[in-house]
């Protein structure tokens, strides 16, 4: 019998009035039996052709190729939003914004995160007898009750927001450093020269364990952090939950990126061979300690930053020309493919078939269904889910995937959450676009479409070319998605949905010493 001793050292410590003593996460081994293990990787602004195995032209990711080789590759799979906050909310929910309440991101000073009523993927697997870990970025509330140990993981290290959500000492590029504060005991006035916004913090379970975030080294300890849950959950003979959520590709690059692009390699190129070293380090794990029954799926949370620029990364074939040609990004934030359209893989030896694509149409909403019905769980009661158990296909044995999806507005055109993006089959229609700022700083205008436009994505992966409106095709499609959003809209209305806190307070940002104005506490 093992047993997994997760410890989370948080004294004295009020949330929204409640106070937490110690606590001592103790989790108790038994046989596993046939249940498998689950390691979900999430990564961050990577774009569709960032993966080698999808677009040539990217020569960095060799350990994501290897698995795409053993394992399966999605062609056509989908983000739940193009955005961080909805997107994750989505993967732990099965559920789209406007059902679980996240239709923006959450903020250094949010009071709230994902609604409490919302049940989380590692609330439903840890009653069915699974160890539960998280490592990365949360995003999904830090203050209170919002905190991942307190959503359904036994164990958590990580960052409680986007690393560009506050200074750190160790700046990479694209991001301010924290200039140095008055030491004392007191609360220092804040000068001309200190940084009195909160640097961003690192926390292992409740506690903070270092402020600033050193980013230099973020991606080792996140490779440490993981092996050792999945080195000490197999030795507990339970099965287990790893979610990992990436750092990168979002900005800022740090500097070991910096310095490995010195000889003269692009610095987006050098952040990539980084992640994808990171995930090479948890896949050998998982290799050398439960291959034959852990589950590992690889996806990301949206596009790429195109205000970025030379820091974001390719979208591949899926250049949104319609869009770039009226100004403005067609990625990150947007309904347009590059904004959605993620790179995945499923990498299960025996059981999922190697080197095979897949071209069904998927979502992450669909991690949910199936995670839970592979663990032999039951769904939460008295609600409605987006995403569908996959088992099928990941197994091989069919390509039907959805025939649709909905795209929600994520901070480019059209009102947050909302469903104004359909794809039906191969079509798709867009009743709203423009509103995202491209690298050239342009903007392009919010447009609504009274009649959608349309594009057949088979004949027009650059989105393009709409279809004439007047066109047989384009008639015969239009009552089809009228319908479908029309039901989708009357479901989530008849639906058990929530309403995420978005109210903020500069109280509840994170900090290590409140004393402190800047909270410049390292290794505690």
């Amino acid at each position: 019998m093992g047993w997994l001793f997760l410890k989370v050292l948080f004294v004295g410590v009020s949330f929204s009035g409640f106070l937490y003593p110690f606590v001592d996460f103790c989790i108790g081994g038994k046989t596993r039996g046939q249940k498998p293990n689950f390691v979900i990787i999430l990564a961050d602004d990577m774009g569709w052709g960032d993966l080698g195995a999808n677009w040539a032209e990217t020569k960095d990711t060799a350990n994501l190729d290897k698995m795409a080789s053993e394992g399966m590759r999605f062609v056509d799979f989908h983000a739940a939003a193009s955005t961080c906050s909805p997107s994750r909310a989505s993967l732990l929910t099965g559920r789209l914004g406007l059902r679980n309440g996240v239709t923006h991101n959450f903020a250094v000073t949010s009071v709230g995160g994902l609604p409490l009523n919302e049940t989380t993927l590692a609330e439903v697997l840890r009653p069915a007898g699974y160890v539960t870990g998280m490592i990365g970025k949360w995003h999904l509330g830090h203050h209170g009750s919002y905190h991942p140990n307190f959503r359904g993981f036994d164990y958590y290290f990580g960052i409680p927001y986007s690393h560009d959500m506050g200074c750190t000492d160790t700046p990479g590029f694209n991001h301010p450093p924290c200039p140095v504060c008055p030491q004392g005991d007191g609360p220092p006035s804040p000068g001309r020269d200190c940084y009195t916004d909160v640097p961003l913090p690192l926390y292992e379970n409740l506690n903070i364990v270092e402020q600033p975030v050193n980013l230099n080294d973020l991606a080792q300890k996140y490779a440490e952090k993981a092996t050792r849950f999945i080195q000490h959950a197999s030795a507990s003979g339970r099965p287990f939950l790893l979610y990992v959520a990436l750092a990168h590709m979002h900005v800022p690059l740090s500097m070991t990126q910096i310095q490995a692009a010195s000889g003269g390699r692009r610095l987006y190129g050098a952040g990539l061979q980084e992640m994808d070293s990171l995930v090479g380090q948890i896949k050998d794990k998982v290799d050398h300690t439960a291959k034959e029954n852990t589950f590992l799926w690889f996806t990301g949370d949206n596009g790429p930053w195109a205000q970025k620029c030379e820091l974001a990364g390719s979208v591949g074939p899926f250049i949104g020309s319609w869009q770039t040609r009226q100004g403005g990004s067609p990625a990150k934030q947007t309904t347009w493919e590059g904004g959605h359209r993620v790179p995945a893989l499923a990498y299960w030896p025996g059981r999922v078939p190697g080197n095979v694509t897949s071209t069904a149409l998927l979502s992450v909403l669909d991690i949910f269904p199936t995670v839970v019905a592979l663990a032999q769980a039951s769904l939460p009661r008295g609600r409605h889910f987006d995403g569908v158990d996959v088992s099928e296909v990941l197994f091989g044995r069919s390509q039907a995937g959805h025939r649709v999806l909905f795209h929600p507005d994520s901070g480019a055109a059209g009102e947050l959450g909302a469903l104004q993006t359909v794809r039906l089959e191969r079509y798709k229609a867009f009743y709203v676009t423009g509103g995202a700022k491209a690298c050239d700083g342009s903007i392009g205008p919010e447009q609504h479409h009274e009649l959608p436009l349309m594009f057949n994505l088979e004949d027009d992966a650059a989105e393009g070319s709409p279809l004439e409106r007047d066109g047989a095709e384009y008639q015969a499609v239009l009552p089809e998605v009228r319908e479908v959003l029309a039901d989708v809209l009357q479901d989530i209305a008849s639906d058990n949905i929530s309403r995420a806190d978005y109210t903020q307070d500069p109280s509840v940002t994170p900090c290590c010493n409140p004393y402190r104005i800047a909270c410049r506490c390292q290794n505690e």
